[in-house]
């Protein structure tokens, strides 16, 4: 059988959140910094269409193009390419790209810790990953530097005014109470929230034209967040006796 494309893709997921790593078959794009890189894979679109659409992947998708750092003082580089767009930084997609980086040798593996600096569009990420037996257990990073762009950003949603704060953390994200809309975010309003979430997404857009002070080519809301407030519950110490707890426990097993 003759092949006109193969691309070499390594599944991975951070605790569900599916980010797919490219490890083979692309050549790099052209440019001289992984911003000038991504605009090019913006521009053709041809490889996130292939891998992200189906039957190859679906909304549910993000894959991670690793390349060959740009700035010296990183280990790798690595571009984000999700349903909608191309995200300059995400935090899950770091912990995929990672964590086979570092899983299939493309990286050394230190064990019990590796430290990985990480070049992106947005800039270096500074990565600490928790090794054992040949696995990566744990990442942590240290993301761009993020700040809020506003706060109590009012804009009209299917004819009702919303509260919305926007804020940076290597994409826009516009962050809305869920109780707003009477949301409880139980899987019975994935719809509803879908749904929401592209008409405040397109009404902040259109509201809050929000531009990085320092990178202006990362621009406009592209995310929506749906929130609810803390609710702190008290976990009461059980005052039974312990052969009393022990006798229960027989019992139980026994049933």
């Amino acid at each position: 059988m003759k092949w006109s494309k193969c691309v070499t893709v390594v599944g991975c997921h951070a605790e569900g959140e599916v980010g797919r790593v490219i490890t083979g078959g692309v050549l790099p794009p052209p440019g001289a910094t992984m911003m000038e890189k991504k605009k090019a894979l913006e521009k053709d679109d041809k490889l996130r269409q292939f891998l992200i659409f189906e039957p190859r992947g679906g909304v549910f998708c993000h894959y991670n193009l690793v390349l060959p750092p740009c700035n010296p003082a990183a280990d790798a580089g690595f571009i984000v390419m999700e349903p909608t767009d191309y995200p300059s930084m995400s935090g899950s997609n770091c912990i995929c790209t990672v964590t086979v980086l570092l899983e299939t040798g493309q990286l050394p593996m230190q064990e019990p810790i590796t430290n990985v600096t990480l070049d992106t569009p947005a800039g270096l990420v500074k990565v600490v990953a928790n090794c054992r037996d040949g696995k990566c257990e744990r990442v942590t990073l240290t993301n761009v530097p993020c700040f809020v762009a506003v706060l109590d950003l009012v804009v009209s949603v299917g004819g009702r005014s919303v509260s919305v704060d926007v804020a940076y953390g290597g994409a826009f994200f516009a962050i809305v109470d869920a109780t707003q809309f009477g949301l409880t975010l139980e899987p019975g309003d994935a719809r509803r929230c879908v749904e929401l979430g592209e008409e405040i997404k397109a009404a902040v857009a259109a509201a809050f034209p929000v531009t990085h002070p320092d990178h202006p080519d990362i621009h406009t809301v592209t995310f929506v967040e749906f929130v609810l407030p803390v609710v702190r519950e008290e976990i009461k110490a059980t005052t039974e006796a312990p052969a009393a707890a022990a006798a229960t426990a027989a019992a139980a097993a026994a049933a």
